[in-house]
């Protein structure tokens, strides 16, 4: 057999390997690219076919659409401040002064990513609801004519339980970057007379600043586009931008004005995104 037919087969799989990005390039395109594409199409073009502007500045600033936007920003910033807060004390708990059955607690923090976000709004309806285990116990003990707490149907109802869902995504980076700490640091530092506060502040925290940032961005992402939490608890007067996207699309039947909002979301849910992979490669280098 000549070379040229033993050469012939190493030339032709380079050449095949080419094709096999087409399989899943065509469903990414069927499953994602084209639905996002209609959603931009109804964005822009307007009834007769046409592209104009006018419908997105009239969206934009709209009051629903304004304070949509600030109640989003707000809770996501509030949500996310609660989870770096949060997850760092626990982290700093979990990781350097351990008690019997932390391991287990780490555990069962770490089911809240397995949860549906709909169940924990579940649970903290019958723990701080109207009609409640917390309310319930208050009015009975006090003689209450009605529930005291009712913090539940508010904004701080919806970061209270996004803090609750999305601290994990902030706890699990920060104990993997707490195992990277060399202990005798620390030893040194406490046996130089340095406080636990300055402790924390000079070795700790300086070295869990890139786990904050790529957690923090995580669940900033995560909170902008959470859509269950809102809609489960009701929070009176409180829309955020997906469910405005909701309430055009299936209350009001307003395609074109929910498909616009849905582009703002996408574009915003995208930047985040990028500065989520930005913080998590700076923190695996």
């Amino acid at each position: 057999m000549s070379e040229a037919s033993l050469a012939a087969p190493a030339r032709i799989k380079p050449n095949l390997a080419k094709f096999w990005i087409a399989p899943p390039a065509a469903l990414l395109a069927i499953l994602f690219f084209y639905p996002l594409a209609l959603i931009v199409r109804q964005a822009f073009v307007g009834d007769d076919g046409a592209v104009s502007f006018d419908q997105i500045a009239q969206v934009i600033q709209s009051r629903s659409f304004l304070n949509a936007l600030v109640n989003t920003a707000s809770i996501a910033a509030s949500a996310t401040a609660g989870c770096l807060i949060l997850g760092f004390i626990l982290a700093l708990i979990l990781a350097f002064a351990p008690f019997p059955g932390s391991v287990l607690v780490a555990r069962l923090i770490d089911t809240f990513i397995a949860l549906p976000t709909f169940l924990v709004t579940l649970a903290f309806t019958f723990l701080y609801g109207s009609a409640g285990v917390l309310n319930e116990a208050l009015m009975k003990s006090f003689s209450l004519p009605l529930p005291p707490v009712n913090f539940l149907y508010s904004a701080w109802g919806v970061i209270l339980a996004e803090v609750t869902v999305y601290t994990p995504f902030v706890l699990r980076p920060l104990l993997a970057a707490f195992s990277l700490i060399d202990r005798s640091q620390i030893e040194a530092a406490s046996i130089l007379g340095a406080r636990p506060f300055r402790i924390v502040r000079d070795v700790i925290f300086p070295a869990a600043i890139p786990a904050l940032i790529a957690g923090g961005s995580l669940c900033l992402l995560l909170t902008v586009n959470e859509f269950g939490v809102v809609l489960f608890i009701g929070a009176k007067g409180v829309i955020t931008l997906p469910l405005l996207i909701y309430d055009k699309a299936i209350q009001e039947s307003d395609y074109q004005t929910a498909c616009i909002i849905a582009v703002i979301n996408v574009a915003l849910s995208l930047g985040l995104f990028g500065l989520y992979r930005f913080a998590a490669s700076r923190f695996e280098g």
